[in-house]
């Protein structure tokens, strides 16, 4: 064969998703997708219906009714959004515009997935910096920064961990990096924080900060694969260069403004999900479990082994439940558990409990 792909592309390893199904099984809890067990806000799902009446007609190449309720929401610019597909999207964008061969894209120990992807497929070289108990450790990145250093990625709260580092922190951090390089705050689970402005007042306050946002979890939308940007209006300018015209549908446009504007739901959201991840915590706890405190929509309880993990992860696929292996994050020993609704959270905490006692049973 002479026809070959980008030096880094055969790199990447092909994503794996959270399952879904379970062969045999009817009776399925879905607890490995970080998914909004209470789904999107009636708003945008009357709006996606109306929508189906003009499916012949392009979409806006401006997105300018979204950009707006965005803006009006967050009290930003709507000149310094950009919205994509899935803040997947914006991610790779970022990469594509700011690196390349020879430049490095930088990311904490246990960051998502993507960074990596992106950066590869841009053809630059990630970079991984270490983290201090499962958390960002803003010394250890300024460390690992050198001259080739372009982006930094940082999710707060972080994916698969649940931690999340201070503004402070953060200020540090963006104070400190080479001036050649752009720091991103992923912000997919922000909005499970309560009064967290995702970085906001930090960008506001600078050049070399930009954030990422997405519709796939708190709204509930992640069928329709929208998310967005906020940063300097130099950084939107080239992003928008490279941005495909056409690159967000019609209804996932109307569906995504209702469900912004629709702030009441969200709230609603965030409260159920504080409610039963302290359950979920507590019952942890009890059982003997270990966790983190989470600022997101999962646990990630940590087992003795990864034997004991994967043991835990088969017995409860028996039971119809559904969590995420994490090996693939360089945390073998721990499964992500998404906060479900409350039959869900209870089906995985009974089923965790069972699987240990059943361990702890077996003669030493």
């Amino acid at each position: 064969m002479t026809i070959y792909p980008q030096p880094g592309i055969m790199d990447i390893s092909l994503y794996q998703g959270g399952a879904g199904h379970i062969e045999g099984v009817s009776d399925v809890v879905k607890l490995s997708s970080n998914e909004n067990p209470l789904g999107p806000s009636p708003r945008a799902s009357d709006a996606l219906r109306q929508a189906a009446g003009m499916l012949h007609l392009y979409p806006s190449t401006t997105h300018d009714d979204l950009r707006t309720a965005i803006g009006n929401v967050h009290e930003m610019d709507p000149e310094q959004i950009i919205c994509g597909v899935g803040s997947d999207e914006i991610i790779s964008f970022l990469c594509y515009a700011f690196a390349g061969p020879g430049d490095e894209v930088l990311y904490t120990e246990h960051g998502f997935a993507m960074y990596r992807i992106s950066a590869l497929a841009a053809g630059a070289t990630p970079v991984v910096a270490p983290e201090t108990d499962r958390t960002a450790d803003v010394d250890a990145i300024l460390d690992a920064c050198t001259s080739a250093t372009r982006l930094v990625f940082i999710a707060n709260p972080n994916n698969p961990t649940g931690t999340m580092i201070s503004e402070e922190d953060i200020e540090r951090l963006a104070d400190n990096l080479p001036d050649e390089v752009l720091l991103v705050l992923d912000g997919a689970y922000a909005e499970y924080v309560e009064g967290y402005d995702g970085g906001k007042s930090i960008i506001d306050a600078r050049e070399n900060v930009f954030m990422t946002r997405t519709f796939s979890k708190i709204y509930g939308l992640g069928g329709l694969r929208v998310g967005w940007g906020y940063g300097p209006q130099n950084i939107i300018d080239v992003l928008n260069r490279i941005r495909g015209p056409f690159n967000l549908s019609s209804p996932a446009l109307v569906a995504a403004e209702a469900a912004m504007r629709d702030q009441a739901y969200i709230a609603r959201c965030r409260s159920e999900n504080l409610r039963l991840r302290a359950m979920m915590s507590e019952e942890f706890a009890r059982i003997g479990i270990v966790c983190d405190p989470s600022f997101a929509n999962f646990l990630l309880p940590r087992f003795d082994s990864e034997e004991m993990a994967e043991g835990c992860d088969a017995y409860l696929k028996t039971r119809g439940v559904i969590v995420r292996k994490v090996g693939g994050y360089g945390l073998p020993h721990c499964l992500r558990v998404t906060i479900g609704d409350e039959l869900g959270c209870k089906r995985a905490i009974r089923g965790i409990e069972a699987y240990l006692a059943g361990k702890r049973s077996l003669p030493a």
